[in-house]
């Protein structure tokens, strides 16, 4: 986890006017990712960025009561009102990127407000608040979302790759040029890729990127899967975030792999020689604190029906509330190595996770630990799988939706620090993707998941 990322650009209006000048950029595409983190935008020609930016662009707020597919759900507060009615949405500048897969495009991230006021349900403006939380406490959180995702044939449906050889070198080469156009499009937005590997399933890649402080980080993984998907389909292919497309195959993850700082971003602060285990008091607290919300925070680290199928045991995916040092058994893989390379990696994170509320639920969780003092059970050294290995009293993970949705919906600490107004809709669009999706199986709709996620997650 040593950050050698550079801060936010800090670009000024006229330095991005010159930039597109310099450039020949056309076209600056507006977009914002919705409750799912999926990409929606405006297309704005170039010579409207200045006054478009100043007083922003108006987009319907019913877009945040939409399921993956961009249907209305009847129940949710922006489209029962019935009114449709526009959000103001301004860009942060600092997000400005030149997309080298789009001729003579670019892009920024937007942020709405309604009637003057902060849209406090918007993920990014909850992940925001949840870095102002810790900022105050003279803390800084470096992270890097670490995604697995699945490719396959556009027109025929087949994998990329066809066997389960893991990282064999002959399966990065399957379609060489995608790779390469993949390594060389994440970096050219901001996304610093380091390394690419096949995974065990056929058509199952992963591809990590260096870590970022604060809200860049979230904007990172945002930008990276939209990249990963865009690139993809150029090249005829369909990039899948989706968690668990295949229920013989394994699961796609976002692992959150994060430590702390303090506030100069100069100095890590979970590890600590003299302490057992080589962590820090404060990493102690973090952890725990991470354990004691971790049934709530299954709800926001694996949100769809989809993504809660990959707790199971012996999956490599997480079943219960543990942590371990170097054990990829655990929900939390703790990886000790002094000072700048000492992290938590949240292994509950899935693939078709939204990384600005899985930033949000980490902060909300850590903080608590540390308010309180919390201290964690001893690391599991052995299979945490296995019952005989784990303290009796270990929570075990949430397998359905109604489970995760109780178990959010009772943690107090969470539901303060998310706000009600984002529980009760978030929680209002998961109740309904659960009955749709209960309602296919009673229509033995098989492919429901698939028309529901594959695309657009």
């Amino acid at each position: 986890m040593n950050n050698l990322d550079d801060s936010s650009l800090n670009l000024s209006l006229d330095d991005i006017m010159k930039i597109i000048q310099e450039k020949d950029i056309e076209f600056v595409r507006f977009e914002f990712g919705d409750l799912h983190g999926i990409a929606r935008s405006k297309i704005i020609p170039s010579r409207h960025f200045r006054d478009k930016s100043r007083k922003g662009i108006n987009i319907p707020i019913a877009h945040l009561g939409m399921d993956c597919r961009g249907r209305p759900v009847d129940e949710a507060k922006y489209i029962i009102q019935g009114d449709y009615c526009d959000a103001v949405w301004t860009p942060d500048l600092s997000t400005f990127r030149v997309l080298p897969w789009c001729d003579n495009t670019a892009r920024v991230i937007l942020e709405p407000t309604l009637k003057g006021r902060t849209v406090d349900l918007f993920p990014r403006t909850l992940a925001r608040k949840q870095v102002d939380r810790l900022s105050k406490m003279g803390l800084s959180l470096l992270t890097a979302h670490e995604h697995e995702f699945y490719i396959v044939d556009r027109q025929s449906g087949q994998p990329l790759t066809q066997d389960f050889n893991l990282r064999a070198t002959v399966r990065n080469y399957t379609d060489p040029l995608l790779i390469r156009s993949l390594l060389q499009a994440l970096p050219a937005v901001g996304v610093d890729a380091e390394m690419m590997d096949t995974e065990k399933s056929p058509g199952q890649v992963e591809i990590t990127y260096k870590p970022a402080f604060g809200i860049k980080a979230a904007d990172n993984a945002y930008t990276y899967k939209t990249t990963i998907k865009e690139v993809a389909m150029q090249r005829g292919y369909v990039a899948s975030f989706m968690s668990k497309p295949w229920a013989e195959l394994n699961g796609s993850s976002a692992h959150v792999c994060h430590s702390l700082w303090d506030m100069t971003q100069q100095r890590p602060l979970l590890y600590s020689e003299d302490q057992p285990f080589g962590l820090s008091k404060i990493a102690c607290h973090w952890i725990a604190g991470l354990l004691a919300h971790a049934p709530a925070l299954s709800i926001l680290m694996a949100p769809t029906v989809n993504c809660l199928k990959r707790f199971e045991a012996n999956s490599f995916a997480p079943y219960n509330a543990t942590w371990g040092l170097d054990n990829r058994t655990c929900a939390l893989r703790v990886k000790v190595g002094g000072g700048a390379d000492t992290y938590i990696e949240n292994r509950m994170g899935a693939s078709g996770s939204n990384p600005y509320l899985t930033i949000a639920a980490t902060i909300a969780a850590g903080i608590d630990g540390i308010q309180r003092k919390l201290v964690p059970p001893q690391p599991i050294e052995n299979n945490a799988y296995l019952p005989g290995n784990v303290p009796a009293d270990t929570a075990i993970l949430p397998a359905t939706m109604n489970e995760a949705l109780e178990a959010f919906s009772k943690d107090d600490v969470i539901r303060s620090a998310l706000g009600d107004e984002f529980m009760k809709e978030f929680c209002l669009l998961k109740m309904h993707e659960m009955k749709e999706y209960t309602e296919a199986k009673l229509k033995q709709d098989s492919k429901w998941e698939y028309k529901m996620y594959f695309e657009y997650i």
